[in-house]
């Protein structure tokens, strides 16, 4: 095995992965919702660098293959698991997450059965970019939750009369409640949509991927 800096950073965001689930353990929201939203976008960063300075560098391993996708599943998997946890469990957010974790399963499973002829099961560019969807989803879900216990905090300390008024507009907002409301509410919207999205992309990559399998799928006569 060569650990050259692309691999390394691969395997940093394999351990990064449990971290988004751990940050919730050891801190307090918002405090946890921040570390977790950074962490993840730092692990997701470095799913371009990796890939990007191996093929720069001339490094691309077996190792490095291996733990790619691996390191984009756990983060992805996890990650959901955590904002569907700490929800409302609306079908909103839970269908698609559903879809996405089944999906993952499923393809991990033909790829386990086919062995050695699993390369017929390439990454495509589809899937690429339904792991990018599911990245930038999943951010914006995190910040959401920044927003929303945010304004949890400042609520909390107001009388119910003054948050009415500074979220109608009818009164002054020293506090910020307009923006953070807002803020919860576009961030949680766009970023339903986004795994929406990257729902649909996962289903379509993944019923690719099971159409290329099933001539290896077949019993012999």
């Amino acid at each position: 095995m060569r650990w050259n800096l692309p691999n390394i950073l691969t395997a940093l965001r394999l351990i990064a992965a449990p971290g988004v689930a751990v940050m919730f353990l050891y801190f307090s929201r918002p405090l946890a919702d921040w570390f977790a939203l950074l962490l993840f976008v730092g692990a997701a960063v470095t799913d371009w660098f990796d890939g990007y300075l191996a093929r720069l560098w001339g490094q691309e391993s077996k190792i490095g293959a291996m733990l790619d996708p691996i390191a984009d599943k756990a983060m992805v998997v996890i990650a959901l698991m955590v904002i569907v946890g700490y929800s409302s469990m609306s079908p909103w957010l839970v269908l698609p997450a559903t879809m996405i974790l089944f999906r993952e399963v499923f393809v991990s499973g033909l790829r386990e059965y086919l062995g050695d002829t699993a390369g017929t099961l390439k990454v495509t560019k589809l899937a690429k970019w339904k792991t990018t969807f599911q990245m930038i989803a999943i951010a914006t879900l995190f910040s959401q939750g920044v927003f929303e216990h945010y304004l949890a905090l400042s609520v909390e300390a107001l009388d119910r009369q003054t948050v009415a008024q500074a979220l109608d507009g009818g009164g002054a907002d020293p506090h910020g409640l307009r923006w953070q409301e807002t803020g919860m509410i576009w961030t949680g919207h766009l970023g339903l949509t986004l795994l929406w999205i990257a729902a649909a992309l996962t289903l379509i990559t993944g019923w690719d991927y099971f159409v290329k399998a099933l001539p290896f799928l077949k019993d012999e006569k």
